[in-house]
């Protein structure tokens, strides 16, 4: 089976740290969005991932292919890549991984991420939506179910015709059908909402070729695609895995939830309650609360709360919020 994940936007919404880093491969609590999508998705199918297909940026460098590769090589499956030049939306960031498009496999975009249960059926429909109840659908495209199948799918609906919204994970069983329904939209210049070739119109189609959809819930559905939603989803996270041990830390007070990465240093420092501090940061005479600490980072001095601090980025003497990029400094 395999798992495409389109991944080339560049996550203008959780700016300066998406300058470098593309918005999937950031760290949530010690482990990039990506790696955490695949290990979902590996402990709750019924049958294994052994390829993994990204749909990159066309400015996307080696490295973040060296990293989607380890990821992939470390989990036993092979690491195929994409690239989409320019954004004409949903439906062909998918169709530029066209080459990729046959068997079975499962579409998601990785800008959120997501509890679910195992025990998904795979052997009956041709294709399974995961979709999550939202008080306000006219946000998202969302499924229209008789029963237990899905009859309509409308991208941002004006009226209220139904409250499932689709999560961006669906499961195909036969993926050249979906990259045929995409070619017929693009072959017909048949453009949704924002004049762009949307993925609910190439399902509508194979819907009304025949195809049979069905539907599947996430247990939570937790958004990243925003600075505020990064820090929320970051602590929800921290409250639901392993903590870390307060007695590792002498001379400091751990407030959990808190997550502190390997070759961390933590001196003289209150830390916590929802603050992730990621490999190889320095914290010394400061206190955290309710922020993201990123690799190689160093804060000293300062009292910060709701804050982002970039990948070797340094804070010195600082009370308040801040939200800085990779290799930037800030001082009182």
């Amino acid at each position: 089976m395999k798992l495409i994940i389109p991944m080339a936007g560049r996550g203008t919404r959780v700016r300066p740290h998406s300058h470098v880093t593309p918005k999937p491969l950031l760290n949530v609590r010690g482990q990039n969005m990506v790696a955490r999508i695949v290990d979902t998705f590996a402990s709750v199918m019924p049958r294994g991932i052994d390829e993994g297909v990204f749909v990159l940026g066309p400015d996307f460098g080696q490295d973040v292919r060296d990293q989607l590769t380890e990821i992939c090589s470390s989990r036993g499956m092979k690491a195929s890549f994409a690239v989409q030049e320019e954004a004409h939306g949903t439906a062909h960031a998918v169709y530029c991984a066209e080459e990729f498009l046959d068997g079975e496999g499962i579409v998601v975009f990785a800008d959120t991420l997501f509890y679910m249960d195992p025990g998904v059926d795979l052997d009956g429909p041709d294709v399974v939506a995961w979709v999550k109840e939202v008080e306000d659908p006219s946000r998202f495209g969302v499924a229209v179910r008789k029963g237990d199948k899905i009859v309509e799918f409308v991208e941002k609906p004006t009226e209220l015709i139904s409250n499932e919204a689709l999560i961006g994970i669906y499961y195909v069983k036969n993926l050249s059908e979906l990259r045929d329904a995409i070619a017929h939209l693009i072959e017909h210049d048949v453009r949704g909402h924002g004049r762009e070739f949307q993925l609910t119109d190439a399902f509508d189609k194979m819907l009304k070729d025949g195809r049979t959809f069905t539907t599947a819930t996430v247990t939570d559905w937790l958004d990243c695609g925003t600075i505020p939603a990064l820090l929320e989803t970051t602590g929800i996270i921290l409250e639901r895995e392993e903590l870390v041990n307060p007695e590792d830390y002498p001379g400091c007070t751990i407030n959990q939830p808190v997550y502190v990465g390997a070759d961390v240093t933590l001196e003289g420092s209150t830390i916590g309650p929802r603050v992730s501090i990621e490999p190889g940061s320095v914290i010394k005479n400061s206190t955290l609360r309710n922020s993201i600490v990123f690799a190689q980072a160093t804060v000293q001095n300062s009292n910060l709360k709701d804050s982002l601090v970039g990948r070797n980025a340094k804070v010195e003497g600082f009370t308040g919020s801040v939200n800085i990029g990779d290799h930037s400094e800030i001082h009182s």
